[in-house]
């Protein structure tokens, strides 16, 4: 298909949605920005929560496809992770298909499947068939994501491309993150590559860069038209000195989703 005119971004407020909003439009992208909180800067941002099926309804209106970003990225109470990540993401779809529009671009996370072991040695790279383990009632939202891109496809014919991303910020912080670390360059290349590749269905891919130390299979992703760029490896040195390599006796340090499998970050709103 060829690149969508207009794409809605989702909680373009947020750390990954600010990154995109600076990256995109050099493919050619017209953002139509949303976010439960005013957008800085962005006078033309669209203020709207989710649970207001209305106003989602107008703000997808006329769109060419949609990333969705928005929601508790962070573990939280179930009613807050229902609310925010169940609910507006059926809200999400129901506007998309009322509205006719086509594709989405879904913010999974590797934490869906968080209770994987991680690979470690000669031990075959993460694949993504591999069975969902979510690790928190986060990870449990966007394996609940994935299932109703599924069905909307299924159902409705509405295209999804479930991206379950690792981190992306501007380096890794820490060594686990060597491994499921995406530039913000990369990830607007995935992204692309997710919102153009021809009929997708619904297809569910890894979203890293071509990390060195990586823990999953990127080649469904590069089936997409994705070519990584960036490897976390430059980080390593400073990284490993300061903390050391990770320990498979470490609770922390056992599973694809790290400390989210045992004492996870909490969402602080």
């Amino acid at each position: 298909m060829p690149a969508p005119r207009t794409v809605l971004l989702t909680g373009a407020a947020g750390g990954l949605g600010t990154l995109m909003r600076d990256l995109l439009p050099a493919y050619g992208y017209r953002l139509r920005l949303l976010d439960l909180r005013p957008v800085e800067g962005e006078p033309d941002a669209l203020t709207v929560d989710l649970a207001d099926r209305a106003a989602l309804r107008e703000a997808v209106r006329g769109v060419d496809a949609v990333l969705h970003l928005a929601g508790i990225s962070l573990e939280s109470s179930f009613d807050k992770i229902l609310k925010a990540n169940i609910e507006g993401t059926y809200h999400l779809y129901e506007a998309v298909r009322e509205e006719g529009v086509e594709r989405v671009v879904l913010a999974s996370s590797n934490h869906a499947v968080g209770f994987t072991p991680r690979p470690v040695g000669a031990d075959p790279l993460i694949p993504v068939d591999a069975p969902r383990r979510p690790d928190t009632y986060y990870g449990l939202s966007k394996s609940f994501g994935e299932d109703l891109a599924q069905f909307y496809w299924d159902k409705h014919g509405v295209q999804t491309v479930s991206v379950r991303i690792g981190a992306c910020f501007a380096e890794p912080v820490d060594v686990r993150m060597l491994s499921v670390w995406m530039s913000p360059d990369d990830g607007a290349r995935l992204f692309h590559a997710a919102l153009t590749a021809p009929d997708v269905g619904h297809t569910v891919v890894y979203g890293s860069s071509a990390n060195t130390r990586l823990w999953w299979d990127l080649e469904p992703a590069r089936a997409l038209g994705y070519e990584p760029r960036d490897d976390s490896e430059r980080f390593a040195a400073k990284l490993v000195a300061e903390q050391g390599e990770l320990d498979p006796a470490n609770p922390d340090h056992a599973h694809l989703g790290g400390r989210f499998c045992t004492n996870p970050p909490v969402w602080p709103y």
